[in-house]
């Protein structure tokens, strides 16, 4: 069935709108094990998703199959599921069509024509890297994966948006061992096969030998830095929750009434970009068609808005930032970042910190409480700062805290700035966080 032919469908069975989601996927997967490649995979999935709306009632259905009557029953599903579900006065309607920008660098020929004895070569200079740096230390596990995405939108208010893009990740996991273990990860992500793999593979190396026979560090309160892959990790779990329009409808975000209030230091900036070159998170719009843009979260530590889709922006009578996402044609679009970038003005923190601690990685972010921000996290490769230098590793170090407070205790941040998944981070330094050893 034509995708068109399945809108009408369902206007003809008493929808008032239809909205179908086409998605495929084509990706390389190669898993490491140790120093070998474990199973190396190509696989190719595409389906499509129906929402139909009945007086503003949602119904969901989606399929792989692409016979007509499968879409058809899709369409019928979804009607039918809206039917039976009370009316919602807050629908506001799906997207119309609109003028849209143009985005760069999210689409690489190059992964899109990948082999797979390429992408195992690749997979084999993450293990060479590793391998390279000392003989008591070796790789435990990892991945290399790269996707070719192609997705449509189409609606009943006429809109029809077709966008295609390339992603790259790849990760290693390794353990040293003399008369301790440590162990320790890397981790890269891009729109293009631009990553260095040999590196990925001697970074968490050399950071693991680093982190080996660590000392106890007495319980205190302290200055800490956290590197982009700690603070990435805690701040997705801790905070970026309570950003959720529909977190803050149901009153599960205590960011609930704070627009135009303080809530963080006055020079941190936080900045969601759906229109970012070379973001990962990068498209003309987001996944039900609203127009993708550029959105000031916190300006200055003031809270300037939430995220929205286009349901949660109807009801709050604004208009959507383009933060509708779905993670597959089979599941509805909800709401989250696009690429998230934490601004506060640069300086060499390490050499201006006189005495603290710096953690390169957690354990446990995703045990926080997204409502409140609480969390206690284990620190993983966590050294001392003394005078300026890093100095010796710690054995075991728990973080504990609120990722609100955390945001008033920014004091300073780093020149590294580097893309954790969809945030876009500096090192963070944060005065007075409590630490046990």
């Amino acid at each position: 069935m034509n995708l068109k032919k399945a809108l009408k469908h369902g206007e003809k069975i008493g929808a008032d709108e239809v909205e179908v989601y086409y998605a495929s996927n084509k990706s390389i997967s190669i898993n490491l094990k140790k120093d070998q490649i474990d199973l190396a995979r190509e696989s190719i999935s595409r389906g499509i998703g129906v929402r139909a709306i009945v007086n503003g009632a949602i119904g969901f259905s989606s399929t792989n199959d692409f016979n007509n009557e499968k879409i058809e029953e899709a369409v019928e599903k979804a009607v039918k599921s809206a039917k039976v579900q009370n009316p919602d006065n807050d629908w506001s309607g799906f997207p119309t069509r609109e003028a849209l920008k143009e985005v760069k660098g999210i689409y690489d020929e190059n992964i899109e024509n990948i082999k797979l004895d390429l992408a195992i070569e690749y997979a084999s200079e993450i293990i060479r890297g590793a391998t390279s740096v000392s003989k008591i230390v070796t790789p435990t596990s990892g991945n290399f994966v790269c996707t070719c995405s192609n997705q449509l939108i189409l609606n009943t208010n006429g809109l029809e948006i077709e966008e295609k893009g390339t992603g790259v990740h790849a990760f290693l996991d390794v353990i040293a061992k003399n008369k301790e273990v440590s162990t320790a990860y890397e981790y890269d992500i891009s729109r293009n096969l631009d990553l260095n793999f040999y590196e990925i593979g001697t970074k968490a190396s050399k950071l693991a030998l680093k982190s080996l026979n660590g000392i106890k560090l007495e319980s205190k309160k302290t200055t800490v830095l956290l590197k982009p892959l700690a603070f990435a990790d805690l701040y997705s779990h801790a905070f970026i929750p309570s950003l959720k329009a529909d977190n803050v409808q149901k009153g599960r975000s205590v960011l609930m009434g704070q627009i135009n209030k303080p809530i963080a230091n006055k020079e941190l900036s936080i900045i969601d970009d759906g229109l970012l070159e070379n973001g990962i998170g990068t498209a003309r719009t987001d996944d039900e068609g609203s127009p993708s843009q550029r959105t000031p979260i916190i300006e200055n530590g003031i809270l300037k808005t939430y995220i929205y889709d286009q349901y949660t922006a109807g009801k709050d009578k604004v208009k959507s930032t383009g933060n509708a996402v779905r993670n597959s044609y089979s599941t509805t679009p909800s709401i989250d970042i696009r690429n998230m970038i934490i601004e506060y003005p640069n300086s060499d923190i390490i050499s201006e910190t006189k005495s603290g601690i710096i953690i390169n990685s957690v354990i446990g972010a995703h045990t926080a409480n997204p409502v409140s921000g609480d969390f206690s996290v284990e620190a993983r490769n966590a050294f001392i700062i003394k005078n300026g230098e890093i100095d010796k590793p710690i054995k075991s170090l728990m973080l504990f805290g609120n990722a609100f407070d955390l945001l008033k205790k920014i004091n300073g941040a780093g020149e590294d700035i580097r893309t954790v998944g969809n945030i876009i981070t500096p090192t963070i330094r944060l005065e007075s966080m409590q630490v046990i050893g």
